[in-house]
């Protein structure tokens, strides 16, 4: 649909034009609208090395030399630089497609000849850009940017400009021809090199590069009508149909198990299929051997997202920034188009929210991709999505009618260069939102990125020995769903070696069970750890200042992967004054003991969520404090840290929106220290769990109706 239809049959286009307009226009009248005779760096450094959030960009600026944090820091060098460059680079190329797009609305010539001269000024001056001398050794070097990577990014954004001015009878003249070709020349070779370099000489074809590569050339294939070029990169080895089979597994994620990857791919893959249409070519059913799809990607994303549209922060990837929100609207307007799964709606709601404050269609994305009018703000579509178990790619979400609680855990692969150490890792998500969350992974010029967000002790998993796990796949054992409840017990036996982890997680209608076992074959600390958004306060016992650390590194005794950022601020002292802090609790805690604590979200009373704890002897249950989300990891979190030491351990929590679980242990033997000598009752109004946990079957649940 043009864009000049779309304001006569939508409710939001018009105002979405003028405020692109008005954007437009300030930048404009800044005189901030010029071409860098630099090439960018890598955004990855505009990266405040104090706080470690992004540095803030100002599109309205013509030049600059010097960057801020947004805490007040005032940050110049090189590297700072480079990256602000490939920001004001990409912001050029989406100020050309806005032009157009606004031009396309109300046929003002001023916008076009605007965009017009954005898009021959870089063709112009992409001759002069030498091969990047400072890109790091790992990357393929480009012209105007560090990596060819960025390069493919960013020229498709201005060549969707130019495809854009020819759709509405814009022409360009013999110079500017002449101009753009030698640009669109010099791009074809670079991207043709690259994919020779990746899919033939390294055997990497199934990279994320590939897929940007590839959605590159076929834009310039688009813009010079090379249709037979382009099927070539549609069906040739690590073109788009193999990429497709060979990048997203046959669950339809993204091989390497983060989210931003796979939107980053499936970008490039719509990108393709747009230049394909223009040639009659329909990618959008198109599947793979195994049933890859790109509606299938999208679908996945659905089951992913929570209750209000949020998607997880999976392996590397943002929890939430702007230029990637923005990302998320563009391919979301685009399925929407395509396969009109209503579904999609609160997703695309969710990004637009994070980019502008509210649900509303309001951005370039809308008017260059959106059509129709759905409902971007109803996010009770969601609520009554099934459970979701990602077999190839090592996930699964449960959910249950009747309870606002549900769980998404991580048992698979690593994730190669963009995995993490978080193999058992656990997110509980809230229907208003999600309680424990994967925190994301900051820019990479941060040291937290490895130093912290990578690490084991800053995912909702256990660690072992103050070391992360090792890079390995976990397995899921079990899978079920009954009337009563989902069950899913994950395994590791290659996190450490010389241990066995086990997650065992029970939803219910009214609650989540979350059972961690743990054996070793020698006497080690063991940690569990949660980090929860909202500061988890005592129910029935309280919370006693640390007066000090033990060793002067936060109390912990350990140093790396992560435990030097982590500090010990209480420790819970039961009603009796049993305490459970790290000396001397070994003779207070006599018998497995049932701790609650309470989480108040805005402190909204009414939305109280609880914790129960089965504590056994020789546990410490500490409040800590870390690093915070990778939104602003300079704003700290309350987390929670279980320890234990032995050759084996458990850690069992019941999860409750509202008053805490009815819940007691029974004891089997005359020894009740450990799990397996005893049975969990769970009780509701009409019914008991009644829990005991097998080596050999799992977690065995027999529910017993109380008016029996």
């Amino acid at each position: 649909m043009r864009i000049e239809e779309k304001l006569q049959s939508t409710l939001w286009a018009n105002e979405t034009l003028q405020k692109l307009k008005e954007e437009l226009d300030a930048l404009l009248s800044s005189d901030s609208l010029h071409i860098p005779k630099e090439p960018g760096g890598w955004w990855h450094q505009y990266v405040c090395p104090e706080h470690h959030i992004e540095l803030l960009f100002d599109p309205n600026e013509q030049d600059a030399y010097s960057f801020h944090c947004p805490h007040g820091c005032r940050i110049e060098g090189d590297a700072y630089r480079g990256a602000w460059l490939v920001f004001k680079h990409q912001s050029m190329a989406r100020c050309a497609l806005q032009a157009a797009a606004i031009y396309a609305g109300i046929k003002d010539q001023s916008y076009a000849e605007l965009a017009k001269r954005i898009i021959v000024n870089y063709a112009a001056q992409f001759p002069q850009y030498p091969v990047h001398p400072d890109a790091q050794p790992w990357m393929l070097k480009g012209r105007a940017f560090h990596q060819a990577l960025t390069e493919a990014i960013w020229s498709t954004t201005l060549l969707r400009a130019y495809l854009l001015l020819q759709d509405e009878g814009v022409r360009f003249n013999e110079e500017e021809k002449a101009t753009l070709d030698i640009f669109l020349s010099m791009l074809e070779e670079s991207m043709v090199q690259y994919r020779q370099i990746l899919i033939h000489d390294r055997q990497n074809p199934e990279n994320n590069y590939t897929a940007w590569l590839n959605a590159s050339l076929s834009c310039v294939y688009a813009v010079r009508g090379q249709q037979e070029l382009l099927q070539g990169l549609i069906d040739g080895e690590g073109g788009w149909k193999h990429h497709l089979a060979i990048g997203v597994k046959p669950d339809q994620f993204e091989f390497e198990g983060s989210t931003y990857y796979h939107i980053f791919v499936l970008r490039a893959y719509l990108i393709s299929a747009e230049m394909a249409e223009r040639f009659g070519v329909d990618l959008y059913p198109v599947q793979a051997e195994q049933g890859q799809s790109m509606r299938g990607m999208f679908d996945v994303l659905v089951g992913l997202a929570d209750d209000q549209g949020v998607l997880p922060a999976l392996h590397d990837g943002p929890l939430a920034r702007v230029p990637f929100a923005r990302e998320i609207a563009e391919i979301l307007e685009i399925g929407l188009v395509h396969y009109g799964n209503e579904l999609y709606a609160p997703l695309l709601g969710e990004a637009y929210r994070q980019m502008d404050g509210e649900a509303r269609r309001i951005s370039l994305e809308a008017l260059v991709y959106g059509e129709g009018d759905a409902n971007l703000a109803d996010t009770g579509l969601l609520s009554g999505r099934s459970t979701l178990l990602l077999k190839d790619s090592g996930f699964v979400v449960g959910r249950k009618a009747g309870n606002s609680l549900s769980f998404l855990a991580d048992f698979g692969p690593h994730g190669g260069s963009h995995g993490h150490y978080d193999k058992l890792h656990v997110t509980i998500q809230h229907e208003e939102g999600t309680f424990t969350p994967d925190l994301g992974v900051v820019p990479y010029g941060s040291s937290l990125r490895k130093s912290w967000f990578a690490e084991t002790v800053s995912h909702n998993t256990v660690s072992i020995g103050g070391q992360s796990q090792a890079e390995h796949t976990g397995r899921c054992k079990l899978f079920t769903e009954s009337e009563q409840a989902v069950y899913v017990w994950l395994q590791s036996d290659e996190a450490y070696e010389g241990c066995i982890l086990n997650r065992h997680l029970l939803l219910s209608g009214d609650w989540l069970l979350d059972w961690f076992e743990v054996q070793l074959v020698e006497e080690q600390t063991i940690d569990w750890w949660m980090h929860p958004l909202i500061k988890p306060n005592a129910a029935d016992g309280a919370w006693v200042r640390e007066s000090g650390t033990v060793d002067g590194n936060g109390g912990l005794g350990f140093v790396d992967h992560g435990y030097g950022l982590v500090k010990i601020t209480d420790y819970y002292e039961t009603e009796e004054g049993e305490s459970l802090g790290l000396e001397g609790q070994l003779d207070k805690l006599k018998a497995p003991k049932m701790l609650t604590l309470r989480y108040v979200p805005d402190n909204d009373t009414t939305k109280w969520l609880h914790q129960s704890i089965l504590a056994f002897p020789g546990t410490s249950l500490l409040r800590v404090e870390t690093p915070g989300t990778s939104v602003d990891p300079s704003l700290p979190l309350n987390g929670l840290l279980q320890r234990q030491t032995g050759k084996r351990a458990s850690f069992v929590q019941i999860y409750k929106v509202g008053p805490a679980a009815q819940a007691n242990w029974e004891a089997r033997s005359e020894d009740n220290s450990e799990a397996s000598n005893g049975q969990l009752v769970i009780s509701t109004q009409s019914q008991e769990a009644v829990c005991v946990l097998d080596p050999e079957q799992g977690l065995i649940v027999t529910w017993r109706d109380k008016h029996e």
